[in-house]
């Protein structure tokens, strides 16, 4: 079987099946040769600004969980967010995520205000994505409307009771809605899962690769579960990095045509976690452009990297490390080749 080859219907012990008869050193060759066929070694660069750490939501395992008292919180004004992508657009990037918590202070007209004025300081050129949580359709529509053109939002796993409860009650199937809204909507649509989550069964862990291709996703984000000390979920044991690079390995022999993040926390669990990933078969990197005040307050796990170095630092530090494994930073769009398939149907 050849799963870069295969369109029927596979089942978690398929996936099992086809992992066991290889190593992992194997089937990361695997994925990355796939990876490369579609992409060439390019790694494509989004600057990451993470606009705010407060947030509604109470997961059980993220550092900025509304619950915890613990940590300082913070919002980035719209001025400062737009300043911040004209800086990045300067360098030479072409795609701008502004991600945050789900938080109530900011209305979907300041999101929208956000988004139009990235677009305006690039001159329209660079792609903005967002990472703000469920929303009603109605909202997605209007950052849509505004010049957003790409959403990310992780179900984590696929598991509706586990998602139920390190959720804090959120349910698996408003998840999903939220990912079909975004798709009808246009936009280009990002998701994912963490692998290593206290709770996970074998077949969930395939059930997720499984579930990134059935939402034909255009991004596809896999990091390792941390445990945060502020969580309730702190003393859980914290998995190594093989299941990640598993995981991202089966997702672009799955996936080929989508763009997958070589994550901060797989390189805050190990020096050389993101260019492990980046010879997995992922094939984009995020800098992260915020302020370093804010960095260093968006704690959603422990140890998290990168946090006291400034945008220029980080974006040398990203080609220094594509460049190491054989691959070249792009400063391109880098658009899901999955929407330029669907642009010319």
């Amino acid at each position: 079987m050849s799963l870069g080859n295969t369109h029927g219907p596979l089942t978690p012990a398929d996936l099992r099946d086809y992992a066991a008869r290889r190593s992992l050193d194997d089937l990361r060759a695997e994925a990355n040769a796939a990876c490369e066929a579609v992409w060439g070694n390019r790694v494509f660069v989004r600057g990451l600004v993470e606009i705010s750490n407060h947030c509604a939501m109470d997961c059980l395992y993220c550092g900025i969980r509304c619950s915890n008292q613990r940590i300082a919180r913070y919002r980035l004004f719209p001025e400062e967010i737009v300043a911040l992508a004209r800086e990045g657009y300067a360098r030479g990037i072409r795609t701008f995520v502004l991600q945050g918590g789900e938080d109530p202070a900011f209305s979907t007209d300041d999101y929208c205000r956000m988004v139009e004025g990235v677009r305006k300081a690039t001159g329209g050129e660079a792609a903005v994505a967002l990472s703000l949580g469920i929303r009603p359709r109605s909202h997605y529509a209007a950052f849509k409307n505004a010049g957003a053109d790409r959403y990310l939002l992780r179900f984590e796993t696929s598991d509706e009771a586990l998602h139920t409860h390190l959720r804090g009650g959120v349910p698996y199937a408003r998840r999903l809605q939220a990912l079909f809204d975004l798709k009808e909507l246009g936009f280009e649509v990002g998701s994912g899962f963490m692998t290593g989550l206290p709770g996970e069964s074998e077949a969930t862990f395939y059930n997720n690769i499984l579930l990134c291709r059935e939402l034909e996703l255009d991004m596809v984000g896999v990091g390792p579960f941390i445990p945060h000390p502020d969580t309730p979920l702190r003393n859980a044991p914290a998995p190594s990095l093989e299941p990640t690079l598993q995981a991202v390995a089966l997702v672009r022999l799955l996936l080929p045509y989508a763009n997958i993040p070589a994550t901060t926390a797989a390189g805050s669990m190990d020096p050389l976690g993101r260019e492990k990933m980046l010879t997995s078969g992922a094939n984009v990197l995020m800098p992260n452009l915020s302020p370093t005040a804010a960095k260093q307050r968006y704690r959603i796990y422990p140890g998290k990297i990168c946090i006291d170095e400034s945008s220029a630092v980080c974006l040398e530090d990203a080609r220094k490390r594509v460049a190491s494994v054989g691959k070249v930073l792009s400063f391109e769009r880098g658009d899901s080749k999955s929407v330029e398939l669907r642009r010319a149907c």
